[in-house]
């Protein structure tokens, strides 16, 4: 009998507190952690390259299952380990939407270990304290849909089977086929043997416009998974910033060279246009959500009454204890309070430090709660992926400065920038809370549905948060010494564009010093009204159409080179999806896709974070150019040709792999 079958019974049977199944172990907790500093890594460096990270718990739960198959005892609840500490790290790489604010506006020259540590490791532990009462609420008594969450224990399950267990080494296979292919072609980049990215700027009229496009693996496979309708909103919001905007702000005024001109106007004036149609999508989603959010509070605290009154619970229904949670959440105040005081300590803030202090944490007690309870609905309803989950960091982010402002009174000279840097450290810590809750339950409804006892996966997502913490910022330190961010002193041709980061640090500058033009902002706020009109009359009138405006405000912020191959790859998605769709066992065939794209996101991204130390050894900027510039013509041609025959052979190799099955 193989390892494999010898798990079925015990995968599908109920864990007993006479029979427990083997759950939370060692060998899991180092598997998780070793999957946790890859896809951590990946996520850090596609985050800051294009503001968009990718759901680790389906590829994680894949390479677990390659991996404890081949012990004899393994169970699939141990595999849901496994994703849980994985998935949970790999979300709270999305820290970087504000951490790197802090390097941005120059308070900080890199990110000091120990203090981001504590920063990332207390928002993220806060974040599993937090959606721990929701679980009842928003899991076992909801109808959402957890997309990601379903999907997850789908793979586990079948991969706990005989036949699973192949069709997970067929899953392992197409990653990593997937990963050589992105990072071969990036190293081809690096070397300048083929070009990366095509752009040029024309005029239009008095005006002029950009047309660039980034021919990066990891793009098409973020499209694939985000999906056509994210796709198509992102190439409305492209076809208003490039189309429409910056045709109308650079009229007249084209004065100079027409690249130079198109490319300031673009981030000075279009950005913050696209900003404020992030801001007003951010804001719908949230005022959609607070009904059912109050409902679920309501019902998590019956079921809670009920468990103290001796109701009895199974094992699959055990959280970690209310004292606890509560316990947990308080303490955690002090070590943030004395990480804020000790940030302020010989600034021109230093003054105000306990009044600060104190406001700051009673804004992470009672924002956090509310950011848990909505990112956690967000995630069951729409998937984690999909999540807008930076929607809400930069209203956390407003909000946080505003409330810093009121605290503080007049500003003064160098105040400013201390007050920005603190309302930075007080934000980042709040966005911990989002990012982990915006995960959590999405792991709580996979594990309910492959049988997990509940406080053991919270325990799981408190040591991914660990890891996560640990890991983070040596990458950020990576990306920051080899490429830098954009707009920041000493930053390369390759800088890294960290665009929400950026975002955020620019809106809470403009909250302090008052130089914000609120008056683009407010433009992109009656563009994104318009477009929540039309999601919201699209929803009610047909079953499957919509327009996302977080999707249409990103397309609108983002540089075109960026956001072009994400459609490109949500067209290539769908396509084999159809496809996937006339096959013997779709679902499989479907997920075979799902699992190559995830290779090509993940192969690229890790050569990035290789390539960065390679730049950060060497220091130089482009280390790996051995390719003469003679053939810098030919490059240029040969990058598209190649990148399209890539993207066409892990296809055919996903199609292959799946009528295997």
């Amino acid at each position: 009998m193989s390892p494999s079958s010898t798990t079925g019974a015990a995968a599908g049977a109920q864990p007993s507190a006479s029979h427990p199944i083997k759950e939370l172990t060692l060998r899991g907790i180092v598997i998780g952690g070793i999957i946790t500093i890859v896809f951590t890594a990946a996520n850090v460096y596609l985050g800051l390259k294009v503001g968009l990270t990718f759901a680790t718990s389906i590829p994680a739960a894949v390479i677990s299952m390659a991996i404890l198959r081949y012990f004899k005892d393994h169970t699939v609840q141990e595999n849901n380990i496994v994703q849980t500490i994985a998935s949970a790290a790999g979300t709270l790489s999305a820290i970087i939407f504000v951490l790197p604010g802090l390097v941005m506006i120059g308070w900080w020259q890199g990110f000091p270990y120990w203090q981001s540590v504590f920063v990332i490791a207390l928002g993220g532990l806060l974040g599993v304290m937090y959606s721990i009462p929701l679980r009842r609420a928003l899991v076992t008594h909801s109808d959402l849909p957890y997309p990601e969450g379903v999907a997850a224990a789908e793979v586990l399950k079948v991969g706990d089977t005989h036949e699973g267990a192949e069709e997970s080494r067929r899953g392992l296979m197409a990653i990593i086929w997937g990963g050589l292919s992105s990072a071969g072609f990036a190293i081809l980049g690096s070397l300048k043997a083929v070009s990366t990215e095509l752009s040029g700027v024309f005029r239009i009229g008095s005006g002029g416009t950009t047309a660039a496009g980034s021919l990066s693996l990891a793009l098409i496979g973020v499209g694939h998974l985000v999906g056509i309708g994210v796709g198509i909103a992102m190439v409305v919001g492209l076809v208003i910033s490039y189309g429409v905007l910056l045709p109308m702000r650079t009229w007249g005024n084209i004065d100079g060279d027409l690249a130079d001109v198109v490319g300031t106007i673009f981030k000075q004036d279009v950005r913050l246009i696209g900003a404020g149609t992030i801001a007003i999508a951010a804001v719908w989603t949230l005022i959609k959500l607070i009904g059912p959010i109050v409902a679920g509070i309501r019902d998590s605290i019956r079921s809670t009454s009920q468990r103290q009154a001796g109701e009895e619970v199974d094992l699959t229904e055990r959280d970690l204890s209310a004292k606890v949670v509560i316990g947990v959440t308080l303490a955690s105040m002090l070590p943030i309070g004395v990480l804020l005081w000790l940030f302020v300590q010989g600034t021109s803030i230093a003054h105000s430090v306990i009044g600060l202090v104190l406001v700051s944490i009673v804004f992470v007690l009672l924002t956090g709660l509310a950011v848990a309870s909505v990112c956690g609905y967000m995630a069951g309803l729409i998937g984690a992926s999909n999540s807008p989950i930076s929607g809400v960091g930069i209203i956390v982010a407003i909000t946080a400065a505003l409330v810093v402002k009121v605290v503080h009174g007049s500003v003064q000279g160098d105040q400013i920038d201390a007050l920005i840097a603190y309302t930075l450290l007080t934000a980042a810590v709040v966005f911990g809370i989002a990012t982990i809750s915006n995960d959590n339950l999405q792991d709580l409804k996979t594990g309910q549905l492959v049988k997990a006892t509940p406080w053991k996966q919270q325990v799981a997502l408190i040591i991914g948060v660990v890891f996560g913490a640990i890991v983070i910022p040596p990458v950020l330190n990576l990306m920051q010494k080899a490429f830098g961010f954009a707009g920041t002193p000493g930053a390369g041709e390759n800088a890294l564009a960290a665009p929400q980061a950026s975002l955020i640090s620019q809106l809470i500058k403009g909250v302090f010093g008052g130089g914000l033009n609120w008056g683009l902002l407010g433009l992109g706020a009656g563009i994104g009204v318009v477009v929540v009109i039309i999601d919201e009359v699209l929803k009610r009138t047909t079953k499957r159409m919509s327009l996302p405006g977080l999707a249409v405000g990103m397309g609108m912020y983002l540089p075109m080179a960026v956001t072009i191959m994400i459609p490109i790859g949500a067209l290539l998605g769908v396509v084999h999806d159809r496809w996937a769709a006339k096959q013997a066992d779709p679902e499989g065939a479907k997920r075979m896709g799902t699992l190559a794209a995830t290779g090509l996101i993940v192969g690229e991204s890790l050569w990035g974070v290789v390539y960065a130390g390679i730049v950060g050894f060497s220091g130089e900027e482009s280390p790996l150019a051995f390719v003469p510039d003679s053939f810098e013509s030919i490059a240029y041609w040969l990058g598209p040709v190649v990148f399209a025959a890539v993207t066409a052979a892990m296809y055919w190799y996903s199609r292959k792999a799946a009528r295997r099955a």
